[in-house]
C-alpha cells in the first residue's frame, strides 16, 4: 500500500512565510510539517510515498530527496503553476500510486492519527463497493459548521438546517483509484464534489479521530503548534 502526501498548495494564508518556503517545509516543533508525516509513515512500516508539488516544489525535492534518509522511497508528481487542486493532483499521480487503495494526507495538517490504521482497513475490508474512507475530527473554531456526519462508519451529508453532529474532514483518507477515474488527467478539480457524489451513492465510510489534529492554515495556528510541540521532542 502506498501513501500520498498532498504538498502542492500555495499557502496564501501563510504568506509571507510561503513566499519563500513551500507550505509543507514550514517548521513546527523543530521539523518541517511534511517530515512529521514521513516519520510517522516510516515508523508504521510504510515504504512507498508519492508527493505532489507545484509552488517552490524543487525545494521539497531538494529537502527530502529520494526518501532514503527516512527509510522510505519517495516519488514526485510535479504539477503546473497554480496546481491541480486535491482531486486533480491525485488523478495526475495515479500512475505512481498504482492500482491498489492508497492513503492520502494533506501536507499542511498535523495529526496523531495512527497511519497504520489505513493498512488495517484494507486488510479487514469486505467486498462491498468502496470509494473512500475519511478520517473526521471535531469541528475546530475556524470551521464550526463542519463537513459531514457519521452514522456508524458511514459518512453522510451534513444537515445544514442544524449543523448538529457534524464533523470536519481531517485531510486524511484512504481512497480507491477508481474513485478518480472521471477526473481528466491534468485537469483542475477539487475533492469535495467527488466526496459529495460518493456519499450520495453510499460509497464513503469514515471514523472519528478524537486525538490531536491541527489544520496549519495560518501563521497564528503554525505558531501555536510550534509552541505546543516545542517541548515535546
Amino acid at each position: 500500500m502506498k501513501a500520498m502526501i498532498l504538498a502542492a498548495g500555495r499557502g496564501e494564508r501563510l504568506r509571507p512565510l510561503t513566499d519563500t518556503t513551500p507550505k509543507p517545509l514550514l517548521v513546527a516543533g523543530g521539523r518541517p510539517l511534511i517530515v512529521w508525516h514521513l516519520q510517522r509513515l516510516a515508523a508504521a512500516g510504510w515504504r512507498d510515498v508519492v508527493i505532489n508539488h507545484a509552488h517552490l516544489g524543487q525545494q521539497i525535492v531538494a529537502a527530502l530527496g529520494d526518501g532514503t534518509g527516512f527509510g522510505l522511497s519517495i516519488s514526485y508528481s510535479p504539477e503546473p503553476v497554480g496546481a491541480l487542486e486535491t482531486a486533480g493532483g491525485i488523478a495526475a499521480a495515479l500512475p505512481l500510486l498504482g492500482p491498489h487503495p492508497f492513503l492520502a494526507i494533506n501536507g499542511d495538517v498535523w495529526c496523531d492519527w495512527d497511519v497504520g490504521r489505513a493498512q488495517q482497513l484494507i486488510a479487514c475490508g469486505n467486498s462491498a463497493p468502496r470509494a473512500g474512507h475519511l478520517v473526521l475530527v471535531d469541528n475546530p473554531p475556524h470551521h464550526p459548521a463542519g463537513d459531514f456526519r457519521l452514522a456508524g462508519n458511514n459518512v453522510l451529508a451534513a444537515d445544514r438546517q442544524t449543523d448538529d453532529g457534524t464533523l470536519t474532514y481531517a485531510g486524511i483518507g484512504v481512497f480507491w483509484p477508481e474513485f478518480f477515474a472521471g477526473v481528466p488527467r491534468g485537469g483542475v478539480m477539487k475533492l469535495r464534489p467527488l466526496l459529495d457524489e460518493g456519499i450520495r451513492r453510499g460509497l464513503i465510510s469514515g471514523e472519528r479521530h478524537a486525538g490531536r489534529w491541527v489544520d496549519v492554515g495560518t501563521c497564528e495556528r503554525l505558531a501555536l503548534l510550534d509552541r505546543e510541540l516545542g517541548g515535546s521532542e
